[in-house]
């Protein structure tokens, strides 16, 4: 092999550095121990009580990312997915690591069905009108 390193198999991309396959990111996993229905609007918020992830060495990286980005602002899912360029299924994998590692919960969206009825909300405004 030559020293100008041609011939040589690269596993990066030299403008975007090393590429990380998104099932290593995840250990091949596509479903985490807390797994549950994580919709895309579902939100995520860092646990009060919760310790500093970079001390935890079961964690990635990108777990403390999600963290911390949580700490500053509760997030979206798509919101955490969008700010970390990182497929939406590897970070609804992340999520349930860091929900079963008690550092963050999530807050899902009401459901339709569950909604209050317009008819209901329409008589509550029209009785706060006519106050």
């Amino acid at each position: 092999m030559s020293g100008d390193g041609q011939g040589r198999s690269h596993w990066f991309d030299d403008e975007a550095g090393p590429v990380v396959r998104p099932y290593a990111m995840t250990r091949g996993r596509t479903t985490s121990p807390a797994q549950h229905r994580l919709d895309l609007i579902a939100v995520v918020v860092t646990e009060p009580a919760a310790g500093d992830p970079e001390t935890d060495p079961t964690l990635a990286p990108e777990h403390t990312e999600i963290v911390g980005l949580c700490r500053t602002a509760p997030q979206s899912v798509a919101e955490l997915a969008a700010g970390l360029d990182l497929p939406i299924g590897v970070v609804r994998v992340l999520i349930g690591d860091l929900v079963h590692a008690e550092l963050v919960h999530v807050t899902r969206p009401v459901p339709p069905a569950e909604l209050p009825d317009e008819s209901i909300l329409r008589d509550v405004i029209n009785g706060l009108r006519a106050l």
